[in-house]
């Protein structure tokens, strides 16, 4: 059996800690590979390389900080089929859907490859007579990224790219589900001559993350996942007095309007609702129809659609699948329990996946595309999180309705609207209580040169990721203000000093 380990200043390297966790493929079900659980010390041996590594690293000028994520940029586009090949076997989401997820993670590394000017601060002549300020923005020292199982590739680039870029050396916790792919990117960083323990791949779980979140030579922790472990995360390494960004859980509401094109909200919607098996934090798990003639309307679209999708595994098809499995047998559990608590609450279940078996597959962690109508507020399937292929079509008798739900639910990630009134997608895009907005647009997840992040319980830490919000989370600012001797003249002044 294949072990994976980690990679610590430049290499791969053993685990002694004894401990292992299975790697399966969800299509299959089989084991594929084992994966080490670090100890606390293997742990603090990765942080001791970033440590020794930060010194060399910041004083590297950031246009060479830059050529090393231009020659990484290039490495991962030539190695995307590959990257995709790996989520697809660990994750199990379509083959087209991990190149998806490459790509969006190479736009980050596109965005941080411009670090000589996104990190040049900012500098003012004569703020008094003789007398300059400027601004330094310098990087914190070891960063750490723990990433969820969702995007291997994707969220470890939301991260480190930038931390790198601007001078931090880094520790990546992937998640022990799908490790592969974040140990490729260390090996791929080296070729494109990244310095030896600048960046470090810790596979492990609670034990190698405690040790993340308390170590003081750790300065920033960055974290996407479930929002009880993002409020763990956040509160445990901020009273270990560490900056953080937790991404957290998320309910992403569509509002339906009347007006709203019917084709383009269907053909939206399923693929908001079900792509990669509607594991995403921006997936829409909840379609909120104004008017009950809209809502049954799309009812009998979505269904008439669920009809006709492809479930299957990853690659190997003649013809794409449209969803794949979820990440394991335990999760497949926990989705159908949350369709069985759906029934038992009062909503209607139209299209049941709960007894979905893949022809050729059947050991695989499938689960069928899910269809609710009549859901309720109160209901567990419109108030928690269920991150699988489930669709929640709730009814409103007004926008206003819509909108009070939305800002009422305790997550505020990603939400949309479809209507071909400009007055009221303007008004939607001011009053929402959400972090990501889409207007015509399912998944409104921002390029890289913005920043993403939600607002309420999907987020703990004031700053999102990438974009200016990332820079500035990897950056301390600093602010120099200069006067040089020909302005000493005048002596000492004991007096609080003001700009003459």
């Amino acid at each position: 059996m294949n072990t994976l380990g980690n990679y610590i200043n430049g290499q791969h390297t053993e685990s002694t800690s004894g401990r292992v966790a299975p790697v399966f493929n969800p299509a299959t079900g089989e084991q594929t590979r084992q994966v080490v659980l670090s100890s606390a010390d293997e742990t603090r041996a990765a942080i001791a390389s970033a440590q020794e590594a930060f010194a060399k690293w910041r004083a590297v000028t950031p246009l060479n900080r830059a050529r090393v994520m231009f020659k990484f940029k290039a490495l991962l586009e030539q190695h995307a089929d590959e990257l995709a090949e790996m989520i697809t076997a660990e994750h199990g989401k379509v083959f087209s859907d991990a190149k998806g997820e490459v790509t969006r993670g190479l736009e980050v590394v596109e965005f941080a490859c411009g670090i000589p000017h996104l990190q040049k601060g900012e500098h003012s002549l004569n703020v008094g007579r003789g007398v300059d300020s400027m601004s330094l923005m310098q990087p914190l020292g070891v960063c750490a990224g723990i990433a969820p199982f969702n995007f291997p590739a994707m969220v470890p680039m939301w991260m480190f790219p930038v931390a790198i870029a601007c001078g931090n050396t880094f520790v990546m916790k992937p998640s022990e589900k799908d490790p592969s792919v974040p140990l490729r990117l260390a090996e791929l960083l080296t070729e494109a001559g990244l310095p030896e323990g600048v960046f470090n791949v810790v596979n492990g779980d609670k034990e190698s993350v405690d040790v993340l979140l308390s170590d003081d030579r750790v300065q920033a922790v960055s974290f996407v996942g479930s929002t009880p472990i993002a409020e763990y995360i956040y509160s445990t390494a901020s009273a270990n007095g560490k900056r953080v960004q937790a991404l957290g859980g998320a309910k992403n509401h569509m509002i339906v309007m009347p007006d709203a094109d019917p084709e383009q909200v269907v053909g939206s919607l399923m693929g908001a609702a079900y792509g990669s098996a509607g594991e995403r934090c921006m997936a829409i798990s909840v379609a909120v129809c104004v008017g009950d003639e809209v809502a049954d309307n799309l009812v009998k679209r979505i269904g008439e659609e669920i009809d006709t999708m492809r479930v299957g595994p990853g690659v190997g098809l003649p013809e794409e699948a449209h969803m794949g499995p979820v990440i394991s047998k335990v999760h497949a559990d926990k989705v159908k329990e949350y369709i069985t608590s759906g029934v038992e609450e009062g909503a209607t279940l139209l299209r049941d996946g709960r007894e979905f078996v893949c022809k050729g597959n059947e050991n695989g962690y499938f689960v069928g595309p899910t269809l609710f109508d009549n859901v309720k507020r109160g209901m567990r399937i419109y108030e928690e999180e269920i991150f699988g292929p489930v669709l929640c079509v709730v009814r409103a008798e007004s926008y206003a309705e819509a909108v009070q739900m939305i800002n009422e639910h305790e997550y505020g990630n990603g939400t949309a609207i479809f209507t071909r009134d400009g007055d009221t997608a303007r008004q939607f895009c001011e009053e929402i209580q959400v972090g990501m907005v889409g207007v015509n647009v399912p998944i409104p997840v921002p390029m890289a040169f913005h920043s993403f992040g939600g607002w309420k319980r999907s987020l703990f830490g004031p700053l999102h990721m990438h974009g200016p919000d990332g820079v500035r989370f990897y950056t301390r600012m600093k602010t120099v203000t200069a006067r040089w001797p020909t302005g000493l003249r005048a002596g000492a002044e004991f007096s609080m000093p003001t700009m003459k």
